[in-house]
């Protein structure tokens, strides 16, 4: 569940509540605090998927033209 929200405080990058929600839930997984893993090691098992892809498509909508006029997806 996301938990971000457009009142809160954006750092003025682009698809930031989404890198917010990845890493809260990269931090809170199972996997970092029992397995004692790094996010990064996590991330590649594929914890965390749907935040992940969320993210690269955001990512990716910069770079499409068209996202000038239709605004970029993710939230």
């Amino acid at each position: 569940m996301p938990k971000y929200y457009e009142d809160k405080e954006e750092d003025g990058r682009a698809c930031s509540g989404v890198r917010e929600d990845l890493r809260q839930c990269l931090l809170e997984s199972p996997c970092v605090l029992q397995e004692n893993k790094s996010p990064k090691q996590c991330l590649r098992e594929g914890h965390c998927r749907s935040l992940q892809v969320t993210f690269f498509a955001c990512k990716r909508s910069m770079l499409d033209n068209r996202a000038r006029f239709r605004g970029r997806k993710g939230y």
